[in-house]
């Protein structure tokens, strides 16, 4: 049971390891992009090219649901940002549970934006973690952890894409060693959980009266959506890439301090940040230096 792009590695290894694929489950297809063209999920696209029955139930509380994985007769699901919470008549189903692989170092940030708010929270590590599922989002018993570091300038797109792969190699591990009777869960602390929601773009705006350690945080974080925007001399600007300026001054935050080669520096609580890459409204997604040649801002 899977949706985007993050659940399709982990489909692929359990292909590439020659388990039986029973079924499929993903999300309904819906319109995408501007011109609102229907199109199907990742996972969806992987399991029609390897020939697995795919199910796109609307919802998993209306009983089909649960009939139907009682014919497929599977023997573990697995879980891989499926979209859905699974009910407890669905849990019961497979003789081996159901599996769920989540993006961070459990108990932190259960919920649906676990990557993205470990990189907003200007953490140093994370990692994805397996867990038989529990009625409770993200509150089942810990079967195996992988960990990484998150770079410093690591956007959440880019830890995304790295944790998609280690989340597949966790999988792998965590189907073996169920398959093996080698499995042994330890209860969560349920006292150190912290929760990481959905993001809105309602948490686009940058506040420059934030701290630069935290604005670009922000930055990487909200990189590739809903993306940090800012208004600056009248223009308001998607900002995609930031780092912290030198400047240690007394202008006030969200003033420009300087632009040109290094990109356009605005001050902020503590000192300044330089916007590297940015968007225009309608423009072209572009380094900052190359968008003032044609553009120059005036301090």
């Amino acid at each position: 049971m899977g949706t985007p792009e993050f659940a399709r590695k982990p489909l692929e290894r359990l292909y590439s390891e020659g388990h039986d694929i029973a079924g499929v489950f993903t999300q309904p297809d819906k319109p995408s992009n501007r011109g609102m063209k229907v199109s199907c999920s990742p996972v969806k696209e992987l399991a029609l090219s390897r020939g697995s029955p795919v199910h796109q139930p609307k919802t998993l509380r209306d009983g089909a649901a649960s009939e139907l994985l009682r014919k497929l007769e599977c023997d573990l699901i697995a879980v891989v940002a499926y979209g859905k919470l699974l009910p407890l008549d669905v849990l019961d189903i497979p003789r081996l549970g159901a599996v769920n692989i989540h993006g961070s170092l459990l108990p932190k940030y259960r919920g649906a934006a676990p990557i993205q708010w470990a990189v907003l929270r200007g953490e140093k590590e994370t990692g994805v973690t397996s867990i038989y599922m529990a009625e409770e989002m993200d509150a089942g018993d810990i079967l195996y952890m992988k960990e990484t570091a998150i770079g410093e300038a690591e956007t959440a797109g880019e830890l995304y894409d790295r944790l998609s792969v280690l989340g597949a190699e966790l999988l792998a591990e965590t189907v073996g060693a169920i398959s093996r009777g080698e499995a042994m869960p330890i209860p969560q602390d349920h006292s150190k959980a912290t929760f990481a929601p959905q993001l809105t773009k309602e948490m686009s705006p940058i506040d420059w009266t934030e701290t630069a350690h935290n604005i670009v945080c922000k930055v990487r974080g909200l990189n590739p959506w809903p993306v940090a925007t800012t208004e600056l001399a009248g223009t308001t600007y998607k900002v995609f890439r930031a780092v912290a300026g030198a400047m240690r001054g007394t202008k006030a935050p969200g003033a420009i301090v300087s632009s040109g080669r290094h990109g356009i520096e605005v001050a902020c609580a503590d000192g300044s940040v330089i916007i590297k890459e940015l968007q225009t409204p309608g423009g072209k997604r572009m380094a900052s230096a190359d968008y003032l040649l044609g553009n120059p801002i005036v301090v």
